[in-house]
């Protein structure tokens, strides 16, 4: 699942899954769009609060994934 699949699914603004991570919402926002990539910590604290594990994370924007 993408990031931004993560939080809809929980029905979160941006700003809420970044509060949620402990990180700011640019920060969050960039990683949805792919432009930055969250840090080992960071993809731990995404793994607790979305219950999934690194290998169901897409680390890309939506608009490059191909069906």
């Amino acid at each position: 699942m993408t990031l931004k699949a993560l939080r809809a699914n929980k029905r979160w603004t941006q700003k809420q899954a970044a509060e949620a991570i402990g990180i700011n919402e640019d920060t969050w926002c960039n990683y949805e769009r792919g432009k930055t990539f969250p840090d080992v910590p960071i993809i731990k604290k995404i793994e607790k609060v979305f219950n999934v594990t690194y290998a169901d994370i897409i680390f890309l924007p939506s608009s490059t994934i191909k069906s």
